[in-house]
């Protein structure tokens, strides 16, 4: 599986710029896996400092059109010669430690880099050439230091003098140097076709093993985890610790062959370690995801599930649930969240949730637990909701309050109420027919007085 950089990842790690890249001076890439250079010279235009060392970076690419770019570090990589470079034209430091460089002459490309002041080879198989110091000083006169040395002004002079002697010794040593890297490329893919063909005739015999970079878990890994869950269930376990304590011995009997085979050092067998340990973590990480969903389902099937009995208390208008939760659990493992229209109860990170035929009061309800049985009763108050029969009794309550005598009330007589005759206009307002009074018969105990006048 190769590795590139992303669109995702340069916004992932340009946090600090607010994800922006078109603005993005500078970016840290290192430890990130990455095999493959992409996207940044497209996206990142305006970057002065890029940071790419330690991943697996075979080849320098897509980093020409960074014309800003000041200081590019690629140390710890698999790096073989220097390339595509011309275009960064600001370029002042280069750190290229700890990379495969054989084919020194590939520095003569950062002669087009005239800001370049700082370069460093060290770790490189370049460096242990004869007059590897006096051709880079010669060749890049712009150069001010040199793997952490400063390069004097007499060792520049003594290397243009000796030039042309030691680019011989250093073009016959490069020469040397590709024909030993050819040999262990044919050596490395021969290995890596023998593996290959070793790991499908384990597959066809069914004895296990690491089986492609990305097969998942082999007969092995499930072998080793299936113990552990054996305990788990309490079944016996002691023909599965020894062929487990069997297995451990193996692996690290085969961990140890790994890292003890003397290899070369060079791009292959760097990228095989890599490979290697990334299959082991894999595996592991397939075995403790494998362990974990075994657990949640053995849970989820096993484990009682929980009784309850949800009751209606009309007499006091209220909802009551009496869950059955288990006698000796510790009542801190037991959470209970009372909303109007649900209930759920937390029993030890399992939840249990009921939806409620009516509306309650959180607030008024109240959770209490048996120290007997260890149920949990929790009584939820409805929303008020009043009946006919409660309100024709609070208003003879009130009536009765009211009345000092409450055998003297009684409801008025409607049966000699008539209606007014409505008023009929015969002409104007003051042409009215005037509404004539009796008074005779108006007021029966109405006593006439002769002595006051009559009214005019």
């Amino acid at each position: 599986m190769c590795l590139a950089v992303t669109e995702e990842l340069l916004r992932q790690r340009a946090e600090h710029n607010n994800c922006e890249l078109f603005s993005l001076e500078e970016i840290s890439l290192h430890q990130q896996e990455i095999e493959k250079l992409e996207y940044i010279d497209k996206l990142c235009r305006d970057l002065k400092i890029l940071y790419l060392q330690n991943n697996l970076i075979p080849k320098i690419e897509n980093v020409s059109k960074l014309k800003k770019l000041e200081y590019l570090n690629l140390a710890l990589n698999n790096i073989e010669r220097i390339e595509n470079l011309e275009g960064c034209e600001e370029l002042q430091k280069l750190d290229l430690t700890a990379n495969f460089i054989g084919e020194l002459s590939s520095i003569e490309i950062l002669k087009h880099n005239i800001h370049l002041k700082e370069l460093f080879l060290v770790g490189n198989p370049c460096t242990e050439f004869e007059g590897y110091r006096q051709f880079v000083v010669a060749t890049l006169h712009q150069l001010k230091c040199l793997d952490s040395k400063e390069i004097e002004r007499s060792e520049r002079i003594q290397a243009l003098q000796n030039y042309r002697q030691v680019e011989k010794q250093i073009r016959d040593q490069e020469q040397a140097y590709l024909l030993k890297r050819a040999r262990e490329k044919e050596e490395a893919l021969k290995k890596i076709q023998e593996k290959a063909w070793e790991n499908e005739s384990r597959g066809a015999l069914g004895s296990g093993g690491l089986v492609g970079s990305g097969g998942g878990l082999c007969m092995l890994g499930r072998q080793a985890w299936a113990p552990s869950c054996s305990r788990q269930q309490g079944y016996p376990t002691a023909p599965e610790k020894e062929y487990q304590e069997w297995e451990i011995d193996k692996d690290d009997e085969e961990d140890r062959a790994f890292w003890e085979e003397p290899t070369p050092y060079t791009p292959e067998s760097r990228l095989e370690a890599h490979r290697y340990l990334e299959e082991k973590r894999r595996v592991k990480e397939n075995i403790r995801y494998l362990v974990v969903f075994i657990l949640k389902v053995y849970f989820f099937i096993f484990v009682t599930r929980l009784h309850f009995f949800l009751k209606d208390d009309e007499e006091n208008n209220q909802f009551i649930l009496d869950l059955a939760v288990y006698r000796h659990l510790d009542s801190s493992l037991i959470d209970v969240d009372v909303q109007p229209t649900y209930l759920r109860v937390m029993v030890k990170d399992k939840p249990f949730q009921l939806v409620l035929p009516a509306e309650v009061k959180p607030d008024s309800s109240s959770a209490k637990r048996s120290q007997t049985t260890g149920h949990l009763v929790i009584s939820m108050p409805k929303v008020c909701t009043f009946l006919w029969t409660d309100t024709i009794q609070s208003y003879l309550e009130r009536v009765e309050k009211l009345e000092a005598d409450p055998s003297k009330y009684s409801f008025p007589d409607v049966a000699n109420i008539i209606q007014e005759k409505e008023r009929t206009g015969k002409g104007p307002i003051n042409l009215q027919q005037q509404k004539v009074i009796d008074t005779e018969n108006s007021y029966v105990d109405f006593e006439d007085n002769q002595d006051v006048p009559p009214l005019r």
